[in-house]
Parts: structure tokens; C-alpha cells; sequence
């Protein structure tokens, strides 16, 4: 039960509504509803005097259910044969008055909250109320790629997108955050603390763009340092200051692609093969994932036959500490911690089958 309602107010919508009630809080003139509130208790026990002094004896009992009367007539939900003298109907019509202010009031604080909730909301100006998604911070055409692939059905995950645009560049089904990505408060608005990733995106080609990133890169780290950092760089030279503030993975688009290009110019196909592992399309995609427990201590050379015949994977590179062994040799020993950088169709058949890949179980 606990673990269920949790749940229900972990919700993002709820989460939203709680920001903006927390923010209005601090706007509302709490003078004017606290008077309102005793200046509403003192006429509810002035009617339900005088309503037991002209149709009730004076007792505990009946000015309770006077009272209760004068509460259920100010919402509108009194029952009119309560009272049958004069001055009881007196009474009546004053509180009934009197309740059509107290209703309006109400009812224009409530219209007021969902007008700003709706209007704040559509100015980028909300709270994401997300957890496990995944952060962008910053807007070129790499982020609008990059946010077209993670609609895929392939990541499964939410996308918050934090820009300083007026409107949100991104679309529909992308939760939009206008501010700067380097401020404390525009990140914790895009609920920077629950995120899977953070990916920078330099606002455009220049140096100016990276330093920014940068401070980016600090803010995100000192609100929370367990989220994985991905920052794209315009300047090679920048990528040392990156590494310095502890950004966790750094991508020079310009220098990749010159790369591929050269490859590919050398190699004709390549290009095509490369963007399509790492695009999520059709076919065989890039996963990297742990060792499996049977094959801990085991070699590269009886690993590999065991992935290709139980998940269709192949072997690309092995994780260990942080550094990548790219075509790791066939004598290479797998440890326990290490990951796999392997090329697979999904990751289905390596996940349903773990006991297949124990290396006390060979392949027939």
C-alpha cells in the first residue's frame, strides 16, 4: 500500500503541480486569506448563535447543529427547512450572500492556479517532475538529431529539453524548460538529480560555446554527480578542460566525422555500416553490458564462440576500469567488473540466457 501510493505521488503531473503550488505559495497575500478564513469562522458562530437563540434552546447540542447548518448554507448545501421564524430566515439569506463571495473566492484562487499552472507550463517556465530521463542541454542541429532518435521506440526513455529559446524547438513529446543550462535552478527544474544522462550540446561553432558547456558541465556535476555526463565539443584543444571537470564521456563531432569520412574515402562502405550500427535502424546496434558470471575468469577465445551461438553477438571490445580494449586478444582474461562493448540484433537473447553463456555449458 505505502509502495502504491508512492507511486501515485511520484507521478510526474503531481510532481508539476506541487512545484508551481510551492512557487505560488510565496505570491499569494496570505494576510488576505487568513482574514478571510476568521472573519468566516466568527460569522458562522455569530449565525449559528442567533439561529439557536431564535429557533432552538440554548444548549450545546443545538448550537452544534446550528453551526453545522451555518457551514453546509455558506457552501451552498443548507438545508432551508432548518430554519422557519423571521429571524432565522434572516439568517439565511445573509449566509447564503455571504457563501457566493466565500465560493467565488475560492473558485477564482482555484481557475487562477490552473490558468498560471497551464500558462507557465506553455512557456517553458514548469518543472519536468521526470525520473530516469534523459537531460539535453542546448539546442543545434546535433540536439535535434540526437532527440529524434531518443523518440525511438528503442530508448524507451523521456526527454527534457533545456534551452534559452522562447518556445520550445523540440516539438511535441519533448517536455520543454526555458533557461540556461549552466544556472542551478533551470537544472533542477529539469529534475537534473533524477536523471539517467545529461548530453551538452554547444549552442553553436565557437570557443565562447564550449567554455559554456563547460560551466554546464560544473553545474550538473556539483547538483549530481552520479548522472552521466555527454558533452559534444567544437574545439579538440577544449577536450583536456572537459576531462578536468569530470565530464564522463566527450564527443568532437567535427573530428569524428573527418575521420569517417577518411575511412570511408579508403574503404567505400564503411560510412554506411558505422551509421547504421549506431543509428538504431533496422539490424545489428551497438550494447554494452557485463560479463556474464559464468564467463568471469574465462578467456576472450571461449567467450566469443558462446555469445555468437546463444544471442548473435559479436565481441567488439571489453571495459575495464574505465578504458576501452578495442579487438581484445583471444588469450585476453575477462575479470570480474569488466563490461563488453558487443554487436547484437537485441539484447533479448543475451538477457533470457545467462545460464547458457556459463562456460560449464558449451554450445552443441
Amino acid at each position: 500500500m505505502r509502495r502504491w501510493v508512492s507511486a501515485v505521488f511520484a507521478a510526474p503531473l503531481l510532481r508539476r503541480l506541487a512545484f508551481h503550488a510551492k512557487r505560488i505559495r510565496g505570491q499569494v497575500d496570505k494576510g488576505f486569506y487568513r482574514s478571510l478564513l476568521i472573519g468566516l469562522i466568527v460569522v458562522l458562530v455569530l449565525a449559528a448563535a442567533a439561529v439557536t437563540a431564535f429557533e432552538k434552546g440554548i444548549t450545546f447540542e443545538t448550537f452544534g447543529e446550528s453551526f453545522y447548518w451555518a457551514l453546509t448554507t455558506v457552501i451552498g448545501q443548507g438545508e432551508s427547512g432548518f430554519v422557519t421564524s423571521p429571524g432565522g430566515w434572516v439568517v439565511s439569506w445573509l449566509l447564503n450572500l455571504f457563501g457566493v463571495g466565500i465560493v467565488a473566492t475560492v473558485t477564482g484562487a482555484l481557475v487562477g492556479f490552473v490558468i498560471d499552472f497551464l500558462l507557465k507550463e506553455g512557456q517553458g517556465m514548469g518543472a519536468a517532475g521526470f525520473r530516469d530521463h534523459v537531460v539535453v542541454c542546448g539546442w543545434n542541429s546535433t540536439a535535434r538529431d540526437l532527440i529524434n532518435e531518443l523518440r525511438s521506440e528503442d530508448y524507451g526513455s523521456k526527454v527534457v529539453l533545456i534551452d534559452t529559446a522562447e518556445r520550445n524547438p523540440a516539438g511535441d513529446g519533448i517536455y520543454f524548460v526555458r533557461g540556461d543550462a549552466a544556472i542551478d535552478e533551470d537544472l533542477q527544474r529539469a529534475g537534473i538529480a533524477d536523471a539517467r544522462a545529461a548530453i551538452v550540446c554547444p549552442r553553436d561553432g565557437s570557443d565562447d560555446a564550449d567554455m559554456h558547456s563547460i560551466l554546464t558541465v560544473l553545474a550538473i556535476e556539483s547538483l549530481a554527480p552520479n548522472v552521466r555526463t555527454v558533452v559534444e565539443v567544437n574545439n579538440p584543444k577544449h577536450v583536456d578542460h572537459f576531462k578536468r571537470a569530470d565530464v564522463d564521456e566527450v564527443l568532437v563531432t567535427s573530428k569524428l566525422a573527418a575521420h569517417l569520412m577518411a575511412r570511408t574515402a579508403l574503404y567505400p562502405g564503411l560510412g554506411e555500416l558505422v551509421t547504421d550500427i549506431v543509428s538504431g535502424g533496422e539490424g545489428s546496434e551497438l550494447y554494452r553490458v557485463p560479463v556474464p558470471a559464468g564467463q568471469v575468469g574465462g578467456s576472450v577465445a571461449d567467450a566469443v564462440p558462446r555469445l555468437l551461438a546463444f544471442s548473435g553477438a559479436v565481441l567488439l571490445a571489453v571495459i575495464r576500469d574505465g578504458k576501452v580494449i578495442a579487438n581484445p586478444g583471444s588469450t585476453e582474461l575477462l575479470e570480474e567488473g569488466d563490461e563488453l562493448v558487443i554487436l547484437a540484433e537485441s539484447l533479448e537473447g543475451f538477457e533470457t540466457a545467462p545460464d547458457a553463456l556459463d562456460s560449464s555449458n558449451r554450445p552443441r
